[in-house]
């Protein structure tokens, strides 16, 4: 089998690209190095280029095989997506449109999304499951779930399968120590607080400690990256033996508070770092949970990195990796 993997260079699809290549999948990679980095694909061949080009569309399908395409490639902070929201929809939304398009007229069939729990917006019960109401509270959570829509009215009309994968929290990293997270600006909970912990950053924020939640901070849900990537593999795998679309909630199915991260990350690296305290943030949750029982009955996936601790340690790993190549 042969898989574009668009967005490749990127934190999950670079450990996607990874997963499937020693899996024995041929790999191409589509990215554009606007958030990605050439050097986190180590594996199979590699297109630099935008998905909304169709000139570099038409060069990758006409020139290789592809039995199905990933997509990680949509731009994923929130507070740039209120500020600038031109940009979230012609990449999030238009340029996928021009991608199913291509896929549609090359006839390549399957298609698996990286979508988001952003799709929600505030939750009316956790943990959440795929029947929860959809109504986002921010233009990156609208795209996604726009695309979501058309992938359906697309395989009403088309007959494109789809499988969108909502993620809660990706987190951790590669365990072997070749890739991890690289976000720039870095927005992440477990990421920023590895930076304090190594001491790449003064310290690390909390916002709101007054949450109705056992230790006052905010709970939500991480899954460990190699998890993330196992349930893409059997998400595909089902669409082609079943031949219908799907999606699925990908998460722990449990929740860490923030104030858990932050001592279980003491507890792992042996540092101690500056804790502040700050007001809470508008929007935030006390709880962001997610059910994924349809995942675990229909792929038959099950998380095997669900503890806390084996996330941050490979994501520590990885960070002091990093470190040890920047000097």
């Amino acid at each position: 089998m042969s898989i574009l993997v668009i967005g490749g260079a990127g934190y999950i699809g670079s450990h996607m690209v990874k997963q499937l290549s020693t899996s024995g999948t041929e790999v191409i990679t589509l990215d554009d190095l606007s958030y990605g980095y050439r050097d986190a694909v180590k594996y199979g061949e590699f297109v630099e280029g935008n998905l909304g080009d169709p000139a570099v569309l038409d060069h990758i399908f006409s020139n290789y095989t592809i039995d199905a395409v990933m997509h990680f490639a949509g731009f994923i902070q929130v507070g740039e997506s209120v500020s600038n929201p031109a940009k979230y929809y012609r990449n999030n939304l238009l340029n996928t449109v021009m991608l199913l398009d291509a896929m549609i007229q090359y006839d390549i069939g399957d298609f698996i999304f990286s979508s988001t729990a952003a799709i929600f917006g505030e939750p009316e019960y956790t943990p959440i499951d795929e029947k929860h109401g959809k109504n986002p509270i921010n233009p990156y959570g609208r795209t996604k779930l726009m695309v979501e829509q058309i992938l359906q009215d697309y395989d009403t009309a088309y007959g494109l399968k789809s499988t969108c994968l909502r993620y809660f929290n990706a987190a951790g990293a590669d365990p072997d120590g070749e890739l991890g997270e690289r976000h720039e600006p870095e927005t992440h909970l477990i990421p920023l607080i590895l930076q304090a912990a190594s001491g790449r950053r003064e310290d690390i924020k909390v916002f709101g400690d007054d949450y109705p939640t056992e230790d006052g901070t905010c709970v939500r849900d991480y899954i460990h990256i190699n998890d993330l990537c196992e349930a893409h593999s059997l998400a595909l795998k089902c669409m082609q033996d079943t031949g219908r679309s799907a999606r699925y909630n990908l998460g722990n199915g449990k929740g860490f508070s923030v104030q858990q991260v932050i001592d279980t990350t003491r507890k792992v690296t042996g540092k101690d770092f500056k804790v502040k305290h700050d007001e809470r943030r508008p929007g935030d949750p006390a709880v962001l949970v997610a059910d994924s029982t349809l995942a675990q009955q229909e792929l038959g996936w099950q998380p095997k990195h669900a503890d806390l601790e084996s996330i941050i340690e490979t994501a520590w790993n990885w960070e002091t990796e990093f470190l040890c190549q920047q000097q």
